[in-house]
């Protein structure tokens, strides 16, 4: 396994690059930063924050929410053992993607079951359960109905409405037909060809397709999967929800994270109320209008009164949104740890004086793994080629610009000439500002003239050497875009199903056996 800091990928943004550099300015942003010395603190806290009849509610509803299904003995273990108050929760939460979607759930998956056994290392006295929160309650669809097999987009097309967990699985037999078609012979594929069938196509909705799914990749794991979607959790977020009703109040907490972060892109902006109305087709924002609590796009609306009235006999048709989901999920769970990608872990950061408000535990925020899987016959063509990780990770264009200027035999420094150009021009500008300043537009323009027709001489010269190597740059060009689809990373296109036709269960068990989620460094293994 090669290792590359993931400062030095280009494809992590500022923000995460300062938190994984525990950056002052980021410091009262969080809790504690996730370091397995960090973790003694967080348990004492958070099991002096958690109330103990939540443990027992959480064992039922999960409980129940597993009846339908085939439950290992190292889950059933764990269910059980978060009814005691030595027990603790790492988890990450991901979208209900078809099929997966991208490798990345997988890496996410890994990242919180492998923190669970480094953490049961150090702390022996306690027990970590991995959990995988499904955002069932999400309604963008367009984002989750595709996967990727093979650059192959396979697409699921029907109109919907209303949270995606409860969206019926009709229509999926055609995508798996389409699936099939494109499948190879051999046990692997058999397998994928079964996976989808036993997961689509022999449950109902697409919440229970992604519990079997994931409960099938994970099994032997001990991994526990939240549908937050569940009358008896959503009654113990009462209290957080009449909050935000009564006094539009994490409005207020998110901005207060937006001094600190204005060097930065806020991920997120809050509501003036981050609550959802939902009902089986039906996911619409609630919204405070004249004196009356309107649910948007409809003709249902309530007064103060009939609106916490409804919060205490149906908590579960209020949604939290982005801005509440995460206090939802630390009110239900005694957790310790998310774990996400850098876009999640970044609007996790605005939320920290949201937790101080209600007064919960606000928990250590991790970055996920990140992988790129490298067959063993690419990683020979890399060698052949002569290309390093390093080069590989740059995006395209600087790429072959790199590599050009390493086939050219005699470099000539377009960026020194530039640099020349302009400090003479700067000094002619000086002179003319003494002498005569109606020349400095005349000066100005002659100075862009030839700076462009540098740049212009720098393409030409880039171009007749390109073509010069155009063979050899064409076969490496052919391997980083098998590595890099799109200019994009192979986590966030490729499904995993794309490298399992090949490896099988092998494909996952390297994965486990080689990812550590608290080790800050982007991850090449070649399969």
């Amino acid at each position: 396994m090669f290792q590359i800091p993931y400062e030095q990928t280009g494809y992590f943004s500022k923000l995460m690059i300062d938190y994984l550099c525990k950056s002052n300015q980021l410091s009262t942003l969080y809790n504690r930063f996730p370091s397995i010395e960090n973790f003694k603190d967080q348990i004492s806290e958070k099991q002096a924050n958690f109330p103990s009849a939540n443990r027992q509610i959480l064992a039922n509803s999960l409980q129940n929410q597993y009846k339908n299904f085939s439950v290992t003995a190292a889950t059933q273990t764990n269910i059980n053992n978060l009814k005691n108050n030595n027990t603790f929760t790492v988890v990450t939460g991901h979208q209900l993607n078809l099929f997966t979607g991208p490798l990345y759930f997988l890496y996410k998956i890994i990242s919180v079951i492998n923190l669970c056994k480094e953490l049961k290392k150090t702390y022996p006295e306690q027990n970590f359960v991995p959990v995988y929160w499904m955002a069932t309650e999400d309604h963008d669809f367009e984002e989750i109905n595709f996967f990727n097999f093979n650059r192959i987009k396979f697409h699921w097309n029907k109109e919907v409405s209303g949270p995606v967990g409860r969206l019926d699985t009709k229509g999926l037999e055609a995508v798996f037909e389409q699936f099939k078609k494109h499948l190879p012979l051999g046990n692997n594929a058999e397998e994928l060809t079964l996976l989808f069938e036993k997961a689509y196509l022999q449950h109902d909705n697409l919440t229970d397709a992604t519990r079997f799914l994931a409960n099938e990749l994970f099994k032997n794991e001990g991994l526990v999967i939240v549908d937050g979607d569940d009358v008896a959790l959503k009654q113990l977020f009462i209290p957080h929800i009449k909050e935000e009703l009564n006094n539009q109040s994490s409005f207020k907490e998110v901005e207060k994270s937006y001094d600190i972060l204005k060097d930065y892109i806020i991920q997120v902006n809050p509501r003036e109320i981050n609550l959802f109305y939902i009902e089986n087709n039906l996911r619409e924002r609630i919204v405070f209008e004249d004196n009356l609590y309107k649910v948007l796009n409809t003709k249902i609306q309530f007064t103060k009164d009939e609106l916490l009235h409804l919060v205490d006999t149906n908590p579960e048709k209020f949604s939290p949104n982005v801005i509440l989901r995460p206090l939802y999920q630390e009110v239900i769970l005694p957790n310790l740890c998310y774990i996400g990608g850098g876009g999640e872990l970044a609007y996790w950061l605005e939320l920290k004086e949201v937790f101080t408000l209600h007064n919960i535990t606000f928990p250590m925020l991790l970055l996920r793994n990140s992988v790129l899987l490298v067959t063993e016959k690419q990683n020979q063509k890399r060698e052949k080629l002569n290309l390093s990780w390093e080069e590989l990770f740059l995006k395209t264009d600087d790429f072959l610009q790199k590599k050009t200027k390493d086939f050219a035999q005699h470099i000539f420094n377009f960026e020194q000439q530039k640099q020349f150009l302009k400090q003479q021009f700067t000094a002619l500008k000086e002179v003319t500002l003494q002498t005569n300043k109606s020349f400095i537009g005349a000066v100005n323009a002659q100075e862009t003239k030839q700076i462009k027709g540098l740049e212009n001489l720098e393409k030409r010269y880039f171009k007749a050497e390109r073509l010069k190597n155009q063979d050899q740059l064409d076969r490496m060009l052919d391997l980083k875009i098998a590595l890099f689809p799109n200019n994009s990373l192979q986590e966030r296109v490729d499904n995993f199903s794309t490298l399992y036709v090949d490896y099988g269960k092998e494909m996952i068990d390297t994965l486990l056996e080689n990812l550590h989620p608290l080790d800050q460094n982007y991850a090449i293994i070649v399969l």
